[in-house]
């Protein structure tokens, strides 16, 4: 598990290759991951945005922006989670993926900056 916490937010991720989805001989692997975003702070916060940054074991990058997450905007209260389930394809069996997501705290109207862990995407033949 990857796991980072900033202004009071942590931020951890898993993440695993979906062999039934992933076309090996077509450069094509798919990874799930799971994130769940727990609010170690005194206010509520609401998830409004999100940016990732994928990159292949080439290098190449690419960057995902939009609102919410899995087309929601959570609300977060003290001490509460959010978790939820998605997905990414590569070309390569080997890449990362790292990110921000842009929340307000819905107690003093401040805008928040929380990042998300670099997380490896490995195929399992790779891992041992």
């Amino acid at each position: 598990m990857y796991s980072l916490t900033t202004n009071g937010i942590k931020v951890n991720v898993e993440a695993i290759y979906v062999p039934q989805e992933s076309r090996p001989n077509k450069n094509y692997y798919v990874y799930s991951y799971q994130v769940t975003i727990i609010n170690k702070s005194s206010d509520t916060i609401q998830l409004l945005s999100r940016q990732w940054i994928i990159t292949d074991s080439f290098g190449r990058k690419k960057e995902v922006k939009g609102e919410g997450v899995i087309g929601q905007q959570p609300i977060i209260e003290p001490l509460d989670s959010f978790s939820y389930q998605s997905w990414c394809p590569l070309n390569t069996k080997v890449g990362s993926m790292h990110g921000k997501y842009f929340m307000q705290n819905l107690t003093t109207g401040e805008s928040i900056d929380v990042e998300i862990p670099k997380f490896i995407l490995i195929h399992d033949e790779l891992e041992n």
